[in-house]
Order: structure tokens, then sequence, then C-alpha cells
């Protein structure tokens, strides 16, 4: 195969680690129609079919596979090489992806992110908000952020942020005539706003603690939304009772407008943690922005 073709089986790993050409065009910064065009060009180049596409994404054929586990490393080292060039530059640089639900990226990583990059010109930093649990290898990312029991393995991990304490709130207007809920069962008889996870497509289930005991709450509602600030707004605006970060809620629980509720029983989660490949090698650019984001006490 002529080495101008190189580029053709770049776009082919990226396509079948992300096990989806949308994903996979967004790495590459290219088209999806225009992605989806240079497989076919390679399949029929090679004369073998390289991918199975269907309604649910897309995977390897056996193939496919056997050429993704040969070619894979391979460029994963030519990646690396070129990476350990850009060490010997006197300024760092470089992108780096990262995955956080839109909180982390609020109340974490920006306030340190704002201080960090005027210090780095050359640095670029990609901030992709999801509620999901990825695998961001395949998916190209660098580093995600969750908190800390949600730490995948083989993973390096950083404390980031303090332990967040999770509130449940709702309107002073949208007690009027309600009765205050005094255990987590008593929520079933009220209007709950849900978050909707988009790992598994469903909703979340609130975590209580209190004491030895635990249990989870599946709540209902008339509204549902995928991140927290919307949650936060509708809350503020009486559609119902969010369970929210209380740094987020604190400030309006001071002023009166939002009612904290089952304090007893609101957990305290371990702190955001930024976790990333256990590489030998991390580049200069990823060395100094774990350092700018790990949480002293």
């Amino acid at each position: 195969m002529p080495r101008d073709n190189f580029s053709d089986l770049y776009a082919f790993i990226a396509v079948a680690r992300a096990r989806s050409f949308t994903r996979a065009a967004a790495r590459l910064r290219v088209s999806q129609p225009a992605l989806s065009y240079t497989i076919r060009e390679l399949e029929e180049r090679l004369g073998v079919r390289l991918l199975m596409r269907s309604t649910r994404g897309v995977s390897p054929t056996e193939a496919g596979q056997r050429l993704l586990d040969r070619l894979a490393p391979e460029f994963d080292g030519i990646e690396e090489g070129v990476q350990a060039l850009g060490e010997l530059r006197d300024e760092p640089m470089g992108t780096i992806r990262i995955t956080a639900i839109d909180y982390a990226i609020r109340s974490t990583l920006w306030p340190k992110l704002a201080k960090f990059l005027p210090r780095y010109p050359d640095i670029k930093i990609e901030l992709i908000n999801e509620y999901a649990s990825v695998d961001i290898v395949a998916l190209g990312y660098d580093a995600g952020v969750r908190f800390g029991q949600e730490l995948a393995q083989d993973m390096i991990s950083v404390r980031i942020g303090p332990d967040i304490r999770i509130m449940v709130v709702g309107a002073r207007s949208y007690f009027a005539g309600r009765d205050v809920p005094r255990t987590p069962r008593d929520l079933m008889a009220h209007a709950c706003i849900n978050l909707r996870t988009t790992t598994h497509g469903s909703l979340y289930e609130w975590e209580f603690a209190r004491g030895k005991r635990s249990l989870n709450a599946r709540v209902d509602g008339p509204l549902a939304f995928n991140n927290a600030y919307d949650i936060f707004e509708a809350a503020k605006a009486g559609f119902g009772l969010a369970y929210l970060p209380e740094d987020l809620v604190r400030p309006l629980i001071a002023k009166g407008h939002l009612v904290s509720v089952l304090e007893d029983w609101c957990p305290t989660w371990s702190g955001f943690h930024l976790y990333y490949p256990n590489r030998r090698q991390p580049s200069r650019a990823m060395t100094l922005l774990v350092d700018a984001l790990r949480h002293t006490s």
C-alpha cells in the first residue's frame, strides 16, 4: 500500500476505537460523510469489509479487528514519538482533550484553567461535557474527570477538588401547600427534576445515606435534563425538587430562595479526580496540567 494511504488507516483506527463515525469525525476534525467515504475507499482497495455498520453503531469485522490489533499499537507509538519531539521545545505545546460533566467543568476545571492557560499559550485544552462513563482511550480523550468512586481501572488518578455534599432543594414557592419530605421515601409524593444519563439512557437514582444505612430513590416528576445547570434553573423556578451539589445551591438557601430538605440523609461524595492512562512518559503539557489542577487541602 502506498505511504500516502496511511491517513486512511489512521481514520479506520479512529472509527474502530470510537465505534462511531460521528465521534471519530469529531476527533479527526472532518465531516462524517467525508470520513465514511474514506473508509469505503479503504475497504475497496483492500478488498475486504473492515467495519459492520448498524443502527446501534459500528463494530470491526473479524478482518477489521485483526487489522486494528496489529496497527493501533504502531500508530500509537508514532504519535508518542512525535509528541516526544515536542518536549525539546522551549515552550510546552499540544492539545489535551478532557471529558467531564458540566458541573466539574464550571466549578473545578475552569477556575484553574483560567490561570493556567495564559502561562502556556501553545497548550490547547478541549473540554467535552458529557454524563457518561466512557473509554477515554478508545474515544481519543487524554483524560477524564469524575467523582472519586467512578474512577476507571488501569488509570492514574489525581484528586483535583474537595469532597462534595449533595443536597435536595426546592423553591420556597414549591412548598406552598405541600408537606416537607422527612425521609427519602416521601419523595414519591413530590415532583422531582430528574437527570438523564447518557451511559445507559436511564434516569439517575438519587443516593442517600444516614449512619450505616444507604438507599437509592427512583423519583418522578414533570422534567428531566441531561445537565445540572438546567435542573438548577428549573428548581429555582419552582418546578420541583432537585438533587444538586451544595456549593451550587447554598447561596440561594442563604437568601431564602431555596429550601433544603432531608439534610440528615444527604451524602458527601469523594471530590473530583482527573484520571488518565498509565503511560510511562506523559507529555510535558500533561504533566504541567496535572500539577495545575491538583487539589491542595
